[in-house]
């Protein structure tokens, strides 16, 4: 079951309508490094196109009925929409859920410290990453500031050409013949991820000048004094912008790709349904990469309970029409899958691999050794995916992570499952996935819109 580079069928117009799409993308990664940041983009994106408030239709008052496009978003984290359509709720939905949250370096709450004359920001790192991947690589600080009267403050810091951008130390190669002898997850420790912000002293002072000097910057800069650290949300995120990758200009590299490929492909696939039989969701939601926990994550009832609300919206609520709803529903749980990587090929099951350029990649289970924490899809809903997406000239793939013992992960898909509705992982193949710089083919982003387009008016 080869699968040819799907480069290969596009004429013209298509490789067009292709990188319209890339740079569309390439914006929403720019504009939206942290979930907070993806979740307002998204927001505005779905009220460009007539989608509101789902809770300023219910403190109208207002009778939803098929049409209508609707959102609900919690603590600015996650957000789901709904495009209500003709058929009853209770015959269920049509679901694209990804998660807008990926692996950083968290700034904690009392982070500011000098040593040695450098002003520095302790860190915890979240998520899966590599820790030895984020030295001395250019960093910038994207976050909210709360102070103690409820007034919110945006920092991004480090984006800008004009910008500063701060960093990790790495010890010198001619000073690290130890350190070079530790195994890879030792070489660079949670506790050195320490970021450098300064070392500038305050001029006047004799204790702790330079971090004096950069809580005056803050001061005057954003009012901020050194408790206000406490209600603070910064993450620490690669530099710089997304940038086309390959001579030929094929893929797209950039921070976050896992899962903001998916989120967006998602959403945009969302926004194009005009007239639909079956009422259509895409679900964005935050904490997948620490095991969907929170108030914000999967886990949670903010889904069920939008539904819910939305049920009372169209004047159908019953506890077991929300159960109906939610158990005749089909799910793509939209998230990335591990690119397959001729450098490493011990890692990899080559014929049950996902490649760049094959199109979206379905994985029917996920999990690790013996499927665990896997949902595992049944084949009469792969089949009918299988008959909507040939149906529609979508080029698809399947895949594994991985050989068999050798790793694994996990997704939102059996969080959707417990409703009892028909889930399936599938989206995008990644390159260096949970790297500070990931990669994704073009091609790949294109085919998976046009899957999810298939999906929802299906």
């Amino acid at each position: 079951m080869e699968r040819k580079n799907i480069w290969l069928k596009y004429d013209r117009k298509e490789e067009e309508a292709l990188e319209n799409l890339s740079k569309e993308y390439m914006s929403y990664l720019d504009r939206g490094k942290t979930e907070r940041e993806v979740v307002k983009v998204s927001e505005e994106m779905a009220r460009e196109k007539g989608y509101k408030s789902l809770s300023e239709v219910l403190a109208e008052g207002r009778t939803l009925q098929a049409g209508d496009k609707v959102y609900a978003t919690l603590m600015k984290k996650a957000i789901a929409l709904f495009h209500i359509g003709t058929q009853p709720m209770e015959k269920g939905m049509n679901i694209l859920g990804a998660h807008v949250d990926s692996p950083r370096l968290d700034v904690k709450q009392n982070p500011l410290y000098e040593d040695s004359d450098f002003a520095y920001l302790d860190t915890h790192y979240y998520g899966g990453i590599k820790k030895y991947q984020w030295v001395t690589i250019p960093l910038a600080i994207h976050g909210v500031v709360v102070k103690k009267d409820g007034s919110v403050m945006d920092v991004v810091v480090g984006e800008e050409e004009e910008d500063p951008v701060v960093f990790i130390s790495d010890l010198l190669i001619h000073l690290s013949r130890e350190q070079l002898e530790k195994k890879a997850a030792k070489v660079i420790e949670g506790d050195d991820l320490n970021i450098i912000i300064g070392n500038k002293p305050l001029k006047g002072e004799e204790k702790d000048s330079v971090k004096k000097a950069v809580l005056k910057l803050l001061s005057d800069k954003y009012g901020m004094i050194e408790e206000d650290f406490l209600s603070a949300e910064l993450e620490v995120v690669p530099a710089g912008k997304a940038r086309e990758a390959g001579l030929d200009r094929s893929m797209i590299m950039a921070y976050g790709h896992d899962d903001r490929v998916c989120a967006f492909t998602s959403l945009v696939a969302m926004l194009e349904m005009e007239s639909i039989e079956r009422t259509a969701c895409t679900l964005l939601v935050d904490k997948e990469e620490i095991g969907s926990v929170g108030a914000t994550g999967m886990q949670s009832r903010f889904f069920e309970n939008t539904v819910a609300e939305l049920l009372e919206a169209m004047g159908e609520f019953k506890d077991l029409t929300l159960r109906r709803a939610l158990a005749n529903s089909r799910m793509l749980s939209s998230d990335v899958s591990a690119a397959y990587d001729p450098t490493y090929p011990q890692a990899f099951e080559k014929k049950n691999s996902a490649f760049l350029s094959k199109g979206m990649v379905f994985n029917k289970f996920t999990g690790s050794g013996g499927k665990g924490g896997s949902n595992d899809a049944n084949p009469e809903y792969m089949a009918d995916l299988r008959r909507i997406l040939e149906g529609n000239s979508v080029s698809f793939q399947t895949a594994e992570l991985g050989k068999v013992d050798v790793g694994g992960g996990g997704t939102i898909a059996y969080i959707l499952a417990h409703y009892g509705m028909e889930v399936i992982d599938c989206g995008v193949a990644v390159l260096n996935m949970h790297a500070p710089w990931e990669v994704v083919s073009k091609a790949d982003v294109y085919e998976t819109k046009k899957g999810y387009v298939a999906f929802l008016q299906n």
